[in-house]
């Protein structure tokens, strides 16, 4: 099973930073992309960051939980978006950004499933040290 939440944290992470270059250098589809949902530049560099972050913790074992649920984060928002407002096929891509983003979002659940022990045992703990 570990085996099934490292695959998890590896395709997540790739595709994530897979992304980024399209980010960061001002592509013309992701211009497009966050010039329709009214967020440009700031919603581009802005998921570019936390994208980058997220996969950097899902890369490492310890804070894999993290990026994961920041990764659900992430993916809640461009699948929402896609649903909305951009569509599931933009500019012809045949809806490869959507599926892209609804199979990381599959993967860093499934990280978040295999680490559920952990993050409530976490959760458990921040809860108490607020209410002591």
């Amino acid at each position: 099973m570990k085996i099934v939440q490292l695959v998890a944290r590896i395709i997540a992470a790739a595709i994530m930073l897979q992304t980024l270059y399209f980010k960061f250098t001002a592509h013309p589809e992701s211009v497009y992309i966050f010039s329709t949902l009214g967020i440009e530049p700031f919603g581009r560099i802005g998921s570019g960051i936390a994208e980058l972050i997220a996969s950097i913790l899902l890369l490492i074992p310890t804070t894999a939980w993290m990026g994961a649920i920041m990764g659900l984060g992430v993916m809640a928002g461009a699948i929402v978006s896609h649903l909305t407002i951009l569509g599931i096929d933009i500019r012809n891509d045949g809806g490869q950004l959507f599926y892209m983003a609804l199979f990381t979002f599959v993967c860093c659940l499934v990280v978040v499933i295999y680490e559920r022990a952990k993050i409530t045992t976490i959760m458990k703990h921040l809860l108490n040290k607020r209410t002591n």
